[in-house]
């Protein structure tokens, strides 16, 4: 790398540590520590896991002015929380969209991995649209769209920023997979959702069907006809849930939920949201080589 491009490099990376910095804060609580970010006024986010059971901690910002804090909401199944400053916090930071990120594009984290707070590190995304499980029991929901860096992470960083170079946040970061992989939760409209959630309600309201799948090919003759190439097979239909209700069967091959192709598990679970809870969702099957349509009527999840 020639002295021009590094000292460019060099300048985007410390841009960026200069402008997201003041924004992040290192957070304490009696089951562990963590990151956050202020993204408005007096509210910061951060990793449900960062937070686990604790319902209120501290926080120390960079320039040394530190709060105490409770959290507003937390949501495992999608690994992310809300916390309120008790005293002033700094100026928010700018959230970005993940959506338009592209791989090899610059990303800086910053966090306090290992209890030092305010440390940067840069890299590039390695790769989009990685996924994540979350949750626990039968409540284990994948993460989408999560960003892969190779920006150092180090226990600490979780609930960190993961910034582009205009400063702006695109992520929060949340997981070392690896020697040089690191992940982080994306900014963007489906977060946006969960954090406004958080904001109002302190907690994320998701349907529940009671199926677990996989994902498996259309014999070709349905493929032909539908466009379709794979689906979700059924291996376990929860009894006495909204599935079995319906009338739907380990076996059974899902092509359709809310007339919407499904090619795995995740294709179901984008539907699962607060407002299908209680609606008739129509689902459509391949079942002994016919297909067959049924009205399943989602409930509320609970934790």
């Amino acid at each position: 790398m020639s002295e021009d491009a590094l000292d460019a490099y060099s300048r985007a990376v410390s841009t960026v540590a200069r402008t997201v910095t003041p924004h992040v804060a290192s957070v304490r609580t009696p089951v562990g520590s963590g990151s956050a970010v202020v993204f408005t006024d007096g509210l910061l986010l951060t990793n449900a896991h960062v937070v686990g059971s604790a319902r209120s901690g501290a926080l120390t910002f960079s320039d040394g002015s530190e709060s105490n804090f409770s959290v507003v909401g937390s949501d495992p199944l999608s690994d992310l929380a809300v916390l309120r400053a008790h005293e002033g916090t700094p100026e928010p930071a700018s959230l970005g969209d993940a959506d338009r990120l592209v791989v090899g594009q610059l990303v800086v984290a910053i966090g306090s991995p290992l209890g030092l707070a305010g440390t940067v590190t840069a890299g590039v995304v390695s790769a989009l649209g990685r996924a994540i499980p979350a949750g626990r029991g039968r409540n284990v929901r994948m993460i989408e769209d999560v960003i892969q860096t190779d920006a150092a992470l180090n226990p600490g960083n979780s609930g960190g920023a993961l910034a582009i170079s205009s400063g702006a946040v695109v992520g929060i970061n949340t997981a070392v997979a690896g020697i040089g992989v690191g992940l982080a939760v994306p900014v963007n409209s489906t977060t946006r959702k969960i954090i406004d959630a958080l904001r109002t309600d302190g907690r994320v309201r998701r349907a529940y069907l009671g199926i677990v799948g996989v994902p498996a090919p259309l014999p070709d003759p349905v493929a032909q006809r539908t466009g379709q190439r794979a689906g979700v097979r059924l291996v376990e239909v929860i009894p006495g849930g909204p599935a079995d209700r319906a009338g739907l069967h380990a076996r059974d091959l899902v092509l359709t939920v809310g007339r919407e192709p499904v090619q795995d598990a995740q294709g179901i679970q984008r539907q699962m949201l607060a407002e299908v809870i209680g609606v008739p969702l129509p689902v459509t099957v391949l079942r002994h080589g016919a297909m067959v349509d049924v009205f399943a009527v989602p409930t509320e999840l609970r934790p």
